[in-house]
């Protein structure tokens, strides 16, 4: 298995994990980068960009991060709320009106925090530049209709 970057012998079991998603996981492409006090320890990459395997994960690979942000944006949220600039209580689309369109008037900023919203993904498939473009990507959600019955 071809693993390219850099990994500090400190951390050879975190490579050899990384190599156990392609060897035993089944991924097709990934990387993952660590850094104590600035500097990287790991910084390694592997597998292929695209399902068919025809594309080269390179150091340079865009990706979605997925759930990584959860966690911040969580924390950001409550900072909100402490500071009085966001309940939960309330319905998104006192926050962003245009969030109100396609039958999601009723859904509350909780229900977006619990994942309880009823909007799991987006609707469709994007390109990547479609998936870079910040204002496209909020059109498009709040154009979606819930999935089905926001809160459960």
């Amino acid at each position: 298995m071809r693993i390219d970057g850099f990994c500090d012998e400190r951390f050879a079991r975190v490579r050899d994990e990384f190599e156990k998603n392609f060897t035993k996981r089944g991924d097709i492409g990934a990387c993952f980068a660590l850094t104590i006090e600035g500097e990287y320890v790991v910084d390694i990459w592997a597998g292929h960009q695209d399902a068919a395997l025809e594309k080269r994960w390179q150091e340079d690979t865009i990706i979605n991060v997925f759930s990584s942000t959860k966690t911040m944006s969580f924390l950001c949220a409550l900072v909100l709320a402490d500071r009085g600039l966001l309940d939960f209580e309330a319905c998104v689309a006192d926050y962003w009106p245009k969030f109100s369109t396609g039958n999601k008037g009723e859904i509350k900023v909780k229900h977006l925090m619990s994942h309880s919203s009823a909007l799991p993904g987006f609707s469709r498939t994007f390109t990547t530049p479609e998936l870079c473009d910040w204002h496209f990507c909020c059109d498009d959600l709040a154009s979606q209709s819930p999935w089905w019955e926001p809160g459960t």
